[in-house]
């Protein structure tokens, strides 16, 4: 029993860079994106080579920063242009002075990119969660308002092609994030061509078509996005890496367009906010390698693309007392053993992407594998294995009018292809979703989840309780409002 016990907590730090947890809910915080038309500067001449957002009614401004459509740009501001100071605008010609005659003075010269003023955009949200069986993401079967978030974002270009960017972001989600304000993502990026641009800093991770909006509120119509490829509880480690990354957009003609985007770094990840309490110690990642090819289709509206994403994971856990003492009574211990487990994991992960974008309709696919090898030091804890886990699903909007838009999802989750019997062993979820746009800044969400399955629930959330003694069949009701500017 112990060594399942372990067994479960290390299977769940592998999760952290796959589509979802299996033992307990984990945070960390990203850079937010506007709605498809809320476009910050990039290279020209691009319609819709990068992901966009489900049909959700798009604001004149957005609060959070959004990767442009035109080049993958980090999340920045989320204006449709940045504002411009009054000399942008031609002045026209005084009438000439007497002593003039017929001279007339000259147009002023537009201002420089570092003349014009700093974007600045924010957003605050406040959820309410509840559930008919089993706690998810907080203390929900009694219903909680544990679901808040808030940022601030400012945004800078310095030449017409160096620019600047950073946000600070605080949430609270259950045990998670407890408004403890960071830095989501910064950035210093210059683009030489459109076809190839640099950027560094804390960027954001593309992987999949929304990644980099998983947190932006405005920029979808479901309040959960399909949880298997987009857990909400690992938004703070999987939506940023520190470390550089090459972009481009490469028009092809007829063909289409091609979007690409390689990166490496590092991952943070907090051992405070994994839930395990005294268990995990210490986590890091040596490296992360990854990219992403977005093809736009000939087809308005239809992009197809692939993800790839390689980090290893080093950890460091404590068993408590109460684990260890049969073990080393049966001598199943190392004779070196300090109490202290080394596990380390090399992950894969992979996703192909299929999304239909056009007029008011946004139809989107997606199928993923993460491949896990962990190896350790203590075999009775934690046996070297191999672990592939599978995610997908389906998703569908319908923009009715500019303030009501409702949407529908199914999405499916399975920690281990190998063992999908047991209802620890899948995740099945559909959902239903009704988006109101009260106004260009605010905005409502109602939705409601029928849950088939206890894989993406959290042991720890549930008073410890093994995820196959849970119910299997479960509901989840959310509203959510968001204003931002």
């Amino acid at each position: 029993m112990h060594r399942c016990v372990l067994r479960l907590t290390l299977g769940w730090c592998f999760f952290v860079t796959s589509a979802a947890a299996q033992t307990t809910p984990n945070a960390l915080p990203a850079p937010s994106i506007p709605p498809p038309t809320a476009i910050p500067d990039g290279p020209p001449g691009r319609s819709s080579a990068a992901p966009t957002v489900p049909a959700a009614p798009a604001p004149a401004a957005v609060a959070e920063p959004t990767v442009p459509a035109t080049s993958p740009v980090e999340p920045a501001s989320a204006a449709v242009v940045t504002p411009t100071s009054p000399s942008a605008a031609a002045v026209a010609p005084a009438p000439p002075s007497p002593a003039e005659g017929a001279k007339s003075t000259p147009e002023e010269a537009p201002p420089t990119p570092l003349e014009t003023p700093i974007a600045i955009h924010g957003f605050a949200s406040q959820g309410f969660i509840k559930t008919t069986k089993n706690d998810y993401l907080a203390d929900s079967k009694r219903g909680s308002f544990e679901f808040t978030e808030v940022g601030i974002n400012f945004t800078k270009d310095l030449t017409d092609r160096l620019r600047v960017g950073v946000q600070l972001f605080a949430r609270n989600l259950g045990p998670i994030g407890n408004y403890t304000a960071q830095f989501d993502w910064f950035f210093l990026d210059y683009r030489f061509a459109d076809w190839f641009g640099i950027r560094a800093g804390r960027t954001k991770l593309p992987f999949g078509l929304y990644n980099e909006t998983s947190d932006v509120d405005a920029a979808r119509v479901p309040v959960l996005l399909p949880q298997s490829v987009y857990p909400i509880q690992s938004r703070d480690y999987l939506l940023a890496q520190n470390g550089v990354e090459a972009y481009g957009f490469i028009p092809l003609g007829s063909p289409g367009d091609l979007e690409y985007r390689v990166y490496g770094g590092a991952l943070f990840i907090d051992p405070r906010y994994e839930g395990l309490g005294q268990l995990l110690t210490k986590a890091t990642t040596p490296y992360l390698v990854g990219g992403r090819l977005m093809w736009a289709t000939p087809l308005q509206g239809l992009q197809l693309g692939g993800s790839a994403q390689l980090v290893r994971l080093d950890l460091e856990i404590v068993p408590p007392d109460a684990v260890l003492a049969p073990l080393r009574a049966a001598g199943q211990l190392p004779a070196n053993f300090n109490g202290t487990v080394n596990a380390s994991a090399p992950v894969l992960l992979t996703v192909g992407s299929i999304e239909y974008s056009a007029n008011d309709l946004l139809i989107a696919a997606e199928y993923g594998r993460q491949r896990a090898k962990l190896t350790s030091n203590v075999q009775a804890l934690a046996p070297n294995a191999t672990t592939v886990s599978e995610h997908a699903y389906v998703m569908g909007s319908y923009r009715i009018n500019e303030w009501f838009t409702p949407g529908v999802y199914y999405s499916a989750l399975f920690p281990n292809v190998d063992h999908r019997s047991g209802r620890d062993k899948y995740q099945h979820d559909v959902a239903g979703t009704l988006r109101f746009d009260l106004n260009k800044y605010w905005l409502l969400k109602l939705e409601g989840h029928y849950m088939h399955g206890t894989a993406g629930l959290s042991s720890d959330l549930n008073g410890g309780a093994a995820l196959n003694t849970l119910e299997s069949d479960w509901g989840v009701f959310l509203v959510k409002t968001t204003v931002y500017f």
